[in-house]
């Protein structure tokens, strides 16, 4: 299908995280984070993947920003390792992290890429970790400290920037159900995970736009919540989860009130007073999207997520199979009219709330090594319904796609592949997929839709055309 046109000016991009690409975990002063540490406990990783390792980025850096290069890709969403620039989460900063950091932003903006940092992507530093985590209030303010340190170094030349990534799947598989790190299984004792992760955010907003940086936001995951069922349980069922998953976050942030008073009175701390930093003034926001949930009433036995997560028995709410729609590697179903669901939900509950948005993350995971036709076909529907809602009246300023390219797929290690680039994870070889070749064409065309009528991005050119339209692009041709 052909993907509409987009208004001049809208930002083309894509994602990355550090623990997923960088590697080097012991390199120049790093410290162990939490996943770090729960990576290493056997079977954790479900394919044994080398996690120390991940993609190399730290190491090939280079390579990767002359990928973006050869996208035209005008930002280029990664995260800073918490325990690279603090090791000990408070305390001694380490220098050579934060030069690291420096060389990345210096080569995007070297090749006209803007920098968009994530400074949480769930590598919280292990000694925080261990002394509760986000279980414990003080982890909030040692964020803020290290938000305001890297602002400090990288705000004159990084003019976007992204506190938490994600607070929702953090307090739900590391907290509450434990697959995830820390491997926590507190149920709805994990509650506080998610208000100190809020108070983050807010403390490091504070500290960000104090150290002189700008256009923040913030990127929370996502998606419609559909009713399985036609009874009383099966509608508070999914209720309840709609509640947990999408505005237990964005509620706080963007009206400075907890979507529940009962959710609100198991917060921990001066929760009014808290209420009153979580939703300081956001430049922008992120939703991270992928598929729809369908829930209804509980049931007595253990299920399975539409991510393979099993799901203890007990909780109030049943998660089902969504039937009729192709599905990825992880199962999730395609539904791009979800994307657009969403985006008009989030308008009509918020209004002049809501600051304008990008989206920070979507993409799908398939087993199709570089003719990835079923990518580009994810992409184009996904576009064409974020258009749909952009005509709907939702301001929409720019699209990140997961990910560059393939990477660690947390504790699915590097079974489950997102990215425009092949990862050979024994060489660690970048080759380019028909979906980059596809996505340069894209923003090529978006991006001169006034200059000239440009074709529609083809379909199936092979990723040899995408490896060397990217060496044009890197060397000037």
């Amino acid at each position: 299908m052909p993907v509409p046109m987009f208004p001049p000016g809208f930002l083309w991009g894509a994602s990355a995280s550090a623990f997923q690409t960088e590697g080097a975990v012991d390199t120049d002063g790093k410290g162990p984070s939490g996943w770090d540490a729960f990576a290493a406990r056997p079977g954790r990783i479900k394919d044994g993947a080398d996690t120390t390792r991940a993609t190399g980025f730290h190491a090939r850096y280079r390579e990767d920003v002359a990928l973006l290069a050869g996208l035209g890709a005008d930002a280029f969403r990664f995260s800073v390792s918490w325990p690279r620039v603090v090791p000990g989460g408070s305390g001694a900063v380490n220098a050579d992290g934060l030069d690291f950091y420096d060389r990345l932003v210096d080569e995007l903006c070297a090749h006209g890429v803007t920098p968009a940092p994530t400074l949480y992507h769930w590598d919280t530093p292990l000694p925080l970790e261990e002394a509760g985590g986000w279980l414990d209030r003080d982890t909030a303010y040692r964020f803020a400290e290290y938000a305001g340190i890297v602002a400090e170094r990288l705000a004159d030349r990084v003019p976007m920037w992204i506190t938490i990534n994600e607070p929702a799947e953090v307090t739900l598989l590391g907290y509450a159900l434990g697959e995830h790190a820390p491997g926590r299984t507190l149920l709805f004792d994990a509650l506080p995970a998610a208000h100190h992760q809020l108070l983050a955010h807010g403390l490091a907003v504070r500290a960000l736009r104090a150290a002189g940086a700008d256009n923040i936001g913030v990127a929370l995951s996502h998606a419609p919540v559909w009713t399985a069922g036609d009874s009383d349980e099966d509608r508070l069922g999914a209720e309840l989860y709609d509640t947990l998953t999408n505005w237990l976050f964005a509620d706080p942030v963007l009206t400075g009130r907890y979507p529940d008073e009962n959710i609100a009175a198991l917060m921990p701390g001066p929760v009014a007073d808290d209420l009153k930093v979580i939703s300081a003034p956001l430049d922008w926001y992120g939703v991270n999207y992928y598929n729809p949930t369908l829930v209804g009433a509980p049931r007595p036995e253990a299920l399975e997520t539409f991510s393979g997560f099993t799901m203890p028995a007990g909780l109030p709410f049943g998660i089902r199979e969504i039937e009729g729609y192709e599905k990825t590697g992880f199962g999730w179903p395609v539904v791009p009219e979800g994307l657009t669901e969403i985006l008009t939900l989030l308008h009509r509950r918020y209004g002049d709330r809501l600051p304008p948005l990008h989206i920070t993350e979507n993409g799908c995971a398939l087993d199709e090594p570089l003719a990835d036709d079923r990518r580009i076909a994810y992409l184009e529907g996904h576009l064409t319904a974020l258009r749909a809602a952009m005509d709907a009246g939702v301001d929409v300023r720019g699209y990140f796609t997961w990910s560059l390219t393939d990477n660690v797929e947390w504790t699915e290690g590097a079974s489950q592949r997102f990215g425009l680039v092949h990862i050979d994870y024994e060489t660690l070889t970048r080759t380019p997929k028909a979906s980059y070749a596809w996505y340069r064409d894209l923003i090529h065309a978006q991006k001169h839709q006034r200059e000239q009528p440009q074709e529609q991005p083809k379909r199936n050119e092979p990723a040899e055309g995408a490896a060397e339209g990217a060496a044009k692009r890197v060397s000037g041709g």
